[in-house]
């Protein structure tokens, strides 16, 4: 199956007053490239998170956000730094001495201090990341399905334009096999021309019609380009990545690019000029694929 770059998963879970909520997010990219927000205090779990991550997604730039509010009583220890608020009444002594202005100090006022609290969360780090993993879970299905649904979609597009360009090649095919004989009649008439005399040496006209036939045959390219068309169908039907399906592209394009330049034909050089445009309608598509 066809995976999209882009992608999108959300989930959020609360738990004795704790509350997780995890955002995924991604867009296309040559490699995989894992980027995570978390808080600090839970910043042990990265790795955890990105692991989850890696076994589902092979390429993209993926970006988590991690959010986690605890609010719960279980596992925290609160103290009071006796030393470092004992610092602070003596400073601010000192400073109302100094200035003249009221020296009562409250207990209240001292509590607002930087790190006079100190607040520790010693909640067994296995509890957070069984908690943890079922909103990562649910928002990482999310976000597959995400990339799954648009990889389909882009499939379905992307199958309808290669049915044109075969349709396109088979023109081409039609039109090449009378370019021989039309370049027989015009070459006739020019020799006719020029030599004003119906007579032609047909021997040598033979060995022009050989030179010309080897020279702009495009035979070879038009067989290597059905196989090529044949092949970006089962791949779009199968699980292709993106990178197989930029190689088979360039592949196209190469084989498209020589009949155009082969094939002295007006009428051929409009259809390679229109599969051209199809084929980077697809190479952009295909940028976005897995």
């Amino acid at each position: 199956m066809i995976k999209s770059m882009t992608g999108f998963g959300r989930s959020t879970y609360q738990n004795e007053g704790r509350e997780y909520i995890i955002e995924i997010k991604s867009v296309n990219h040559k490699y995989c490239d894992i980027s995570i927000k978390i808080p600090k205090s839970i910043s042990y779990l990265e790795e955890k998170i990105k692991k989850e991550i890696i076994k589902f997604v092979s390429r993209g730039k993926i970006d988590i956000y991690v959010s986690f509010n605890n609010n719960s009583t279980i596992g925290k220890n609160i103290q009071i730094n006796k030393e470092l608020a004992k610092i602070y009444i003596e400073q601010l002594k000192e400073l109302a001495e100094e200035t003249g202005v009221n020296k009562e100090i409250s207990l209240t006022e001292i509590a607002k201090l930087p790190d006079v609290f100190i607040v520790e969360n010693n909640i067994d780090e296995e509890i957070i990341w069984d908690e943890l993993s079922i909103p990562l879970s649910e928002a990482i299905d999310s976000f597959i399905s995400m990339r799954q649904i648009e990889g389909n979609k882009m499939a379905e597009d992307l199958i309808k334009r290669n049915e044109q360009i075969k349709e396109k090649i088979k023109n081409i095919s039609e039109l090449s096999t009378g370019l021989i004989e039309e370049y027989v009649v015009k070459l006739e008439g020019r020799i006719k021309e020029i030599l004003k005399t119906d007579v032609v040496d047909k021997n040598r006209l033979a060995t022009e019609i050989v030179i010309y036939a080897d020279k702009c045959s495009i035979e070879e390219e038009i067989t290597r380009l059905k196989s090529h068309t044949e092949q970006l169908d089962k791949m779009l039907k199968g699980n292709a990545g993106g990178k197989k399906l930029d190689f088979l592209i360039q592949e196209m394009n190469r084989e498209i690019n020589t009949i155009g330049s082969k094939a002295n034909n007006i009428d051929i050089t409009n259809l390679v000029v229109e599969i051209k445009t199809e084929l980077e309608n697809i190479r952009e598509q295909v940028q976005n694929i897995e």
